[in-house]
């Protein structure tokens, strides 16, 4: 079986892809405001980049596991927030201040991934 932090980076990019595709073409049926439409297009992009980088995490600094719940957070709050809020901005009003605590959370991701002790990388 998989490390979790692999499958989790897999699905939300997997996830990543759908939701963008979903913006670009299923929400402008519903959605006039290209603001809200352009929301929607960060979030599915900081959520495949951040993807990403778990699945790197998850290899090259397995052990990294602050720096990998980090960016499993963020991607949760920032983006999950993100999403929510453009397809109803009133009903999800209150999740406005999640939006900045996932960004932290991905920063910090980045931050504790760069002091990671002895990352691994594949040797040839």
């Amino acid at each position: 079986m998989p490390p979790p932090f692999w499958t989790i980076g897999c699905l939300y990019g997997a996830s990543s892809v759908m939701l963008g595709a979903f913006g670009a073409h299923g929400l402008k049926k519903r959605i006039a405001d290209p603001a809200r439409l352009a929301n929607w297009s960060t979030a599915a992009h900081y959520q495949l980049i951040h993807s990403l980088a778990l699945t790197l995490t998850s290899v090259a600094a397995p052990h990294n596991t602050i720096a990998a719940s980090l960016f499993t957070a963020g991607m949760t709050m920032f983006s999950g927030s993100i999403y929510l809020l453009v397809l109803d901005p009133q009903r999800f009003k209150a999740l406005g201040p999640v939006t900045p605590l996932g960004g932290l959370c991905l920063i910090g991701g980045w931050v504790a991934l760069a002091v990671t002790k002895k990352p691994v990388w594949p040797r040839r």
